[in-house]
């Protein structure tokens, strides 16, 4: 038997239960009002609070600072797998080869991004030193993942969960640099509800150095962001029969800046039924408190857009090779979205049951998506660590 799994299970257990005590909305909440007490003058007297003062004015206070620490250590065991892993990953040794060839200034498939920083570590490094290249970026994935959740998220134990019960994390410690994308495009996305465009184009620019995949949430994060009319619902109908009649010609820009996906083992048509389920599930969740949940509140209301994007994509796009990587820029929104409706369900029971429902389910992809992992085509497991090794 394999224990090397209870290595994944106990981590998960380890994240949420740190997570539980972090509490961002009520730093938020304590900085507004401390504003507006102070004027956020810092040292203002007004930043006194039942006799006792801040940390500093209009700042840190207790909570804060444990939100701080704990957030760390959550960060810290992320970052420790993925970065300690060795032979994890169905391209595991495929990444390490190729970091040979960039060591040799041979062509490789990559960004340029990319190569020139693998290039410059394996210039610092003693030839074939893989593991610190793979660990560096490890570094910046989880940062950006853990810092993403950390600065948009109001539930963040809620959303660590569905991060790590989705598979998110997991699947990060394949797919380097789709995945060190990815987390860079949920960490840009404070900076769309923020309407601080520059700041969000130029993250995603730096991002598709490494993978010029991430260019697409440019225009789907904009349309998400806008206040949809029901006029424009008919934009969305037609542009599901243009994915419908007109296959070809998307297909043709694709294959432009992804030549060697066509025809290739990608190439099948075919999408998950899985991630149509769940974006569905969400929708429906969505759509029955949408004027509770979602209609007045901006970030909500931006998830919900993104989760229709991504359903849309998977029913309607399946001709698009790899749709399932597209689709996560829009639905990995959903660990913000499922907490962000939930918590703002108006009666109690129903906010519990709702709780309990989307934990069971997650629990259980998470446990289908344990046992996939060891297939030959994911190699997830078993975990393998250069420590014990």
């Amino acid at each position: 038997m394999d224990y090397s799994i209870f290595v994944y299970v106990i981590l998960t257990v380890l994240v949420v239960a740190l997570g539980w005590f972090v509490n961002l909305p009520a730093v938020r909440s304590e900085r507004m009002s401390c504003d507006i007490r102070c004027g956020g003058i810092e040292g203002s007297a007004g930043c006194f609070r039942d006799g006792e003062r801040k940390d500093r004015a209009c700042g840190v206070i207790r909570q804060e600072m444990l939100n701080r620490i704990l957030i760390a250590a959550v960060f810290l065991l992320l970052f420790a797998v993925s970065a300690c892993r060795i032979a994890v990953g169905n391209d595991y040794w495929v990444y390490r080869s190729d970091f040979l060839l960039i060591e040799q200034d041979r062509h490789v498939a990559f960004e340029f991004g990319f190569v020139w920083i693998v290039r410059f570590l394996q210039s610092v490094l003693n030839h074939d030193q893989y593991l610190p290249i793979f660990a560096f970026f490890s570094f910046f994935t989880v940062l950006f993942f853990v810092r993403g959740m950390a600065d948009i998220s109001e539930q963040f134990c809620f959303t660590v969960f569905l991060l790590m019960t989705g598979g998110y994390y997991f699947s990060s410690l394949n797919s380097v640099r789709y995945y060190l994308v990815l987390a860079i495009a949920l960490y840009s996305i404070k900076y769309v509800l923020r309407n601080e465009w520059g700041k969000f184009v130029l993250w995603v620019l730096l991002a598709a150095a490494f993978h010029k995949s991430v260019l697409v949430v440019i225009p789907f994060y904009f349309l998400a962001s806008r206040n949809w009319k029901r006029r424009h619902m008919l934009f969305l109908a037609a542009g599901c029969v243009s994915l419908l009649l007109f296959q070809d010609f998307y297909r043709r820009i694709i294959f432009f800046f992804y030549p060697f996906y066509e025809g290739s083992m990608f190439d099948t048509g075919e999408t998950s039924l899985t991630n149509i389920a769940k974006c569905a599930a969400v929708l429906v969740l969505s759509l029955l408190y949408y004027k509770a949940a979602v209609k007045d509140d901006k970030k909500n209301r931006f998830c919900f857009y993104c989760n229709l994007g991504a359903l849309v994509l998977y029913v309607f796009a399946s001709f698009i090779p790899e749709i399932s990587r597209i689709g996560y820029y829009l639905n990995i929104t959903n660990i913000f979205l499922i907490p962000g409706i939930i918590v703002k369900i108006p009666e109690k029971r129903q906010r519990v049951l709702w709780t309990v429902l989307v934990a069971a389910a997650y629990l259980a992809y998470f446990g289908l998506f344990l046992r996939s992992a060891y297939s030959t085509d994911v190699r997830l497991l078993p975990y393998r660590n250069w420590i014990f090794q």
